[in-house]
């Protein structure tokens, strides 16, 4: 590596140089009566032969209600088969799928559907507290002047929807030659929204070729074969679920198991119990939940193996408990982010488990990886600085936003992350926080990551959040958000005491607070500018009296 945090993945094994529509058809003729999809809370089960076949019938009726290669559709749905059955049949006719956040409201779906301009929507008829069909109502034709085609799912039909089992049709052969025969690996295919802290999101636009070998390489790299089970329980709107999991599964032959429409950690353990899942997926937040169900020990887990943790930094303590309790001692962790389709980085199946927690492994296949200073130089290894990736991963673009595009992706292909990270020897990627998470406190620099990492010494602390809040002498303070082990009774000055003497004294939290939760997004990721706007609010009524005690 020439003592410089530079890695390139191996290559001895190739890119798949296909689309998804033909990977689909080369599944069904390899794998035909295998199990290929498990829709628990719908009881829905089908083959590879089967699937294949439902989406040339949702294909079709794509096809003939004037769908066509390019054209933007929607799905905005909490995960079930309809979801998987249409990201597989716009990918066949070469349609771009637009994922729709299932927890979006009404001024977040008018912004992202006339963003990119979509002809057609396939919507859930509800979702939790969101009511869709009365949300597309009241924005109406004028405020979707794109839209020609709204489908609904479910056996409920509602006047100016056109319900799921219409859209299925007898397939058309010719027809759907005709729409395979136009599309390249190259086209974009999908276009994911990333959820900013600031500013409108934007739309990350991926082809067949980014998404598709991305979740090739990711099964591989947990050994995926027709004889596993994945528990996906993480949303299919995300890169984590429709690529890591539904492409992963498209590409290896194993089967996707939904265990509901969306995370709850006693339908993930018996999907996992009565289907005999051999990976799981998930955020830290959920794993958490999973090992602390008050009905864990009825459950077996015992076909579990493997599976994939991302998202957020995962505690030495967790992952020992994932691969004891919940048998998964071939578990990774992988590190990416929606614009590189996801994964640039994971770790081995047989990695140290030292280096499953405190990294996010190596390169991947076919990508490149480097650590930059703030000139732009690659930095030597053991410095800290930005993570930036480049390959067959790297996003098209941000969907009609040239400028935006070009902050993310330079002149050379680099995808700049926005994360501190930093590179070992021997091509390991520690990331060490968000550019844009650094606190300032009286001129120091801060990095949450450091203590956070610290806290979660504490025998008593499940989960921990730190971030800055604002502060009249010092520009910035450390606040902690934590959440306690069951039944455990933190206070404050337990926190306090555990830091005294041990970290330095500007990264003791001034604030902490023990919370149930934190404040999440749908992926399970915590967002601490949301964290942050509340407790700043509090600390303002509360005229400048602390919430917590102060350090000392």
């Amino acid at each position: 590596m020439n003592g410089m945090s530079y890695a390139k993945g191996p290559v001895d094994t190739p890119l798949l140089e296909t689309t998804i529509g033909e990977a689909l058809r080369d599944a069904a003729h390899r794998w035909g009566t295998g199990l290929a999809l498990v829709s628990r809370h719908q009881g829905l089960r089908y083959t590879w032969q089967e699937l294949d076949e439902e989406v040339d019938r949702i294909a079709t009726g794509l096809l003939r209600r004037g769908v066509r290669k390019g054209e933007r559709v929607g799905i905005w749905a909490p995960n079930c088969a309809e979801w998987t059955v249409i990201q597989f049949a716009t990918a066949r006719i070469g349609a771009i799928l637009v994922n729709i956040n299932p927890a979006y409201r009404l001024s977040e779906v008018e912004y992202a559907l006339n963003k990119v301009g979509c002809s057609m929507l396939v919507t859930a008829a509800r979702f939790k507290s969101s009511d869709y069909i009365a949300m597309l109502r009241e924005l109406g034709g004028e405020r979707l002047p794109t839209l020609s085609h709204v489908v609904s799912l479910g056996e409920e039909r509602f006047e100016g929807f056109e319900p799921w089992s219409d859209l299925r049709a007898e397939p058309d052969a010719d027809l759907l030659v005709q729409a395979a025969s136009a599309i390249d690996r190259n086209d974009a295919i999908n276009i994911q929204f990333t959820s900013g802290t600031t500013g409108f999101p934007k739309g990350a636009t991926l082809t067949h070729r980014n998404i598709l070998n991305n979740g090739y390489f990711a099964g591989r790299t947990i050994h995926l074969s027709p004889r596993d089970r994945i528990c996906i329980p993480v949303p299919l709107y995300h890169c984590f679920g429709m690529v890591l999991g539904n492409l992963a599964a498209l590409t290896s032959g194993a089967a996707m198991v939904y265990p509901d429409e969306a995370f709850e950690p006693g339908k993930v353990l018996a999907a996992v119990a009565e289907e005999g899942c051999t990976a799981l997926y998930g955020v830290p937040t959920m794993f958490i939940a999973v090992l602390n169900h008050s009905g864990f020990g009825t459950f077996d887990v015992s076909s579990l193996r493997t599976g994939i943790m991302a998202g957020a930094t995962c505690p030495v303590s967790l992952m020992r408990e994932v691969m004891g309790q919940l048998n998964m001692r071939e578990v990774t962790i992988g590190y990416g982010m929606t614009e590189t389709s996801p994964l640039t980085t994971q770790t081995a199946t047989d990695d140290p488990v030292e280096e499953r927690v405190a990294s996010v492994g190596r390169v991947h296949p076919h990508a490149e990886a480097r650590i930059i200073g703030l000139d732009g130089q690659t930095l030597p290894i053991g410095e800290q600085g930005e993570y930036c990736s480049r390959g067959y991963a790297v996003m098209r673009g941000y969907w009609e936003d040239p400028e935006r595009t070009a902050e993310a992706i330079d002149a050379e292909g680099w995808m700049h992350s926005g994360d501190l990270a930093v590179m070992d020897a021997n091509g390991y990627v520690r990331i060490t926080g968000r550019i844009k998470d650094m606190i300032i406190r009286g001129g120091e620099n801060i990095y949450p990551r450091e203590i956070e990492e610290f806290l979660l010494t504490h025998p008593l602390i499940l989960d921990v959040q730190v971030f800055g809040v604002e502060d009249e002498k010092y520009g910035e303070e450390v606040c902690a958000w934590i959440i306690a082990r069951p039944d455990a009774e933190l206070t404050t000055q337990c926190v306090l005491d555990h830091c005294k003497g041990r970290i330095a004294h500007f990264k003791v939290p001034r604030y902490v607070r023990v919370v149930e939760r934190f404040e999440m997004t749908v992926t399970g990721k915590a967002q601490k500018f949301a964290m942050r706007k509340i407790m700043e609010d509090e600390l303002k009524r509360a005229t400048g009296t602390p919430i917590g005690s102060p350090s000392s």
